[in-house]
């Protein structure tokens, strides 16, 4: 039996290491937040309540709201719930979740997959508590381009060298806020981590 759960444990591993199972540990991420606006199209990663890095990101074009097909962003309190494509290749195509195989450039014409990682979201509100069934993730975008503007389809997009970074840097169970707002309001230990010096807008 115990050879057996040891065999178990190094199958999911080596499944992890191809991007088939989101998680080979179960220790939850409660020293990451993450902040979205979708004023600002800007996403900021605090760990232990000290600004880490931001991010350009895209929302829905649609829109804010939960409602089942309405292809809009949620707002609220969120959680990482599955970290998907680790050790995948910088603009690996997934469909369904699953690597197809093929690899993008950045702006390839006519094409608009979802690419090099997933973080699925799982809401922690009654408003948004749809959010996972939705299947709305933080994922790249070969649609690095209109990055900053309004462009997805419920999802928050970003482009792929950041989602990589992002991705290394969190786990599951990492919190995500989405805010309609100004993400120069978000504070910790009486200091605004947005607004502090412009090179916080343009470090992605």
């Amino acid at each position: 039996m115990i050879n057996l759960l040891k065999r178990l444990t190094f199958l999911s591993c080596v499944l992890l290491l191809v991007g088939v199972l989101p998680s080979c540990s179960s220790v939850k991420d409660t020293r990451s937040k993450i902040y979205v606006s979708v004023r600002d199209q800007r996403m900021i990663l605090v760990k232990d309540g000290n600004y880490v890095k931001s991010y350009p990101v895209s929302t829905s074009k649609f829109g804010v709201g939960s409602k089942r097909g309405s292809r809009r962003t949620p707002l609220g309190k969120m959680e990482v719930a599955r970290k998907i494509g680790g050790g995948a290749p910088s603009g690996a195509v997934f469909k369904s979740r699953r690597r197809t195989g093929e690899v993008l450039r950045p702006n390839a014409p006519g094409r608009d997959p979802i690419v090099t990682r997933i973080l699925w979201l799982r809401g922690l509100q009654h408003h948004n508590g749809n959010t996972f069934q939705r299947y709305i993730y933080v994922h790249g975008t070969p649609e690095e381009r209109k990055i900053g503007t309004p462009a997805s389809y419920g999802c928050i997009r970003m482009k792929s060298r950041d989602v990589i970074d992002l991705y290394r840097r969190i786990g599951v169970g990492a919190e995500v806020n989405i805010i309609r707002g100004s993400l120069r309001r978000i504070r910790s230990n009486g200091a605004a981590y947005y607004a502090r010096k412009e090179r916080h807008f343009n470090d992605a």
